[in-house]
C-alpha cells in the first residue's frame, strides 16, 4: 500500500503498559488483545509511519508491585525487565502473524531471543520499515518503562510519544471513581509535574520537557485511534510546552 501524504507524524514511539496486554484476563497475556494491537499498528505502518514501541511488564511482574515487597529493589526491577522481554516477544509474534516485519531489541543481553539494543541498528530497522520493539526498559534498575520510552524516543528521533491507556486522555482525577472528573485537551510538562498526574513518572516527563518531545495520551482500546492520531485528528490529551 502506498504511503499516505497527509501524515501528522512520520516516526512515532508507542508506549504500552504491560497491563494493556491483559485484555480481559486477570494475569498474563490475552492473545485476542495482542492481535487487536497488531492490527492497529499494521494500519499506521501501512500508511508509511515508522513505529517504535516500548512495552511494560506489569501483567507479569513490576518491581514496585505488592508482589515485590520485601525483595531487593535491583532484583525486583530485573525481574520486571525480563517480563517486558516476554511481552515484546508476544507482540512481535502477533505483528509478524499480521505480516508486519518486527524486531525486538533488548537493553539487557539475551541474544538467543532478541537483538541487543544498538541505537544505529534500531534507526536502520525503522528506516527499513520494520516495527521495532524495545524491551527490558533502560536496562537499569530504578528506571521505569515510561523513562525508557522517553529515552528511546529521543535516541531514535521519534517525533512524538503516543501513550496508550485505558482512558481517553488525562483527567484531573480518576474518571473511573469520580463522575465529575475533567479531561484536559492540552497540558504543559510543568502541569503534569505540579499536579502529580499519574500518567507518566516525573523522570520521563522531565526528559520530554528538556528535549521538547510532545506526548499524546489516548484510549488504546478505541479502534482506529492510532490511525486518527497519525493522520492529524485531535485525540486524547496533548502534553507539550
Amino acid at each position: 500500500m502506498p504511503a499516505a501524504t497527509n501524515l501528522a507524524f512520520g516516526r512515532v514511539l508507542l508506549k504500552l503498559s504491560g497491563e494493556a496486554l491483559l485484555g480481559e484476563k486477570p494475569f498474563g497475556l490475552d492473545r485476542n488483545f495482542t492481535d487487536y494491537l497488531a492490527t492497529e499498528i499494521r494500519e499506521v505502518h501501512e500508511l508509511g509511519v515508522e513505529v517504535a514501541i516500548v512495552i511494560g511488564g506489569g501483567n507479569f511482574f513490576r518491581g514496585v508491585s505488592d508482589t515485590a515487597r520485601g525483595m531487593e529493589r535491583v532484583s525486583a526491577d530485573q525481574m520486571g525487565m525480563l517480563a517486558t522481554v516476554i511481552n515484546g516477544l508476544a507482540l512481535q509474534d502477533a505483528l509478524e502473524r499480521a505480516e508486519v516485519m518486527t524486531r525486538v531489541l533488548s537493553a539487557i543481553e539475551i541474544r538467543q531471543v532478541a537483538e541487543p539494543f544498538i541505537r544505529r541498528r534500531a534507526i536502520r530497522h525503522l528506516e527499513k520499515k520494520r516495527v521495532v520493539v524495545f524491551a527490558a526498559g533502560t536496562g537499569n534498575p530504578y528506571f521505569s518503562t515510561d523513562t525508557a520510552a522517553a529515552l528511546r524516543a529521543m535516541e531514535v528521533k521519534a517525533e512524538i510519544i503516543l501513550k496508550g491507556t485505558k482512558v481517553d486522555g488525562v483527567y484531573d482525577k480518576d474518571p473511573v471513581k469520580h463522575a465529575d472528573a475533567r479531561r484536559f485537551e492540552t497540558l504543559t510538562y510543568l502541569d503534569m509535574l505540579r499536579k502529580s498526574l499519574a500518567v507518566m513518572d516525573g523522570t520521563a516527563v522531565a526528559l520530554c520537557k528538556d528535549n521538547d518531545l510532545p506526548i499524546i495520551v489516548y484510549d488504546l482500546k478505541q479502534k482506529g485511534n492510532l490511525r486518527r492520531i497519525v493522520t492529524g485528528e485531535k485525540i486524547g490529551t496533548l502534553v507539550k510546552g
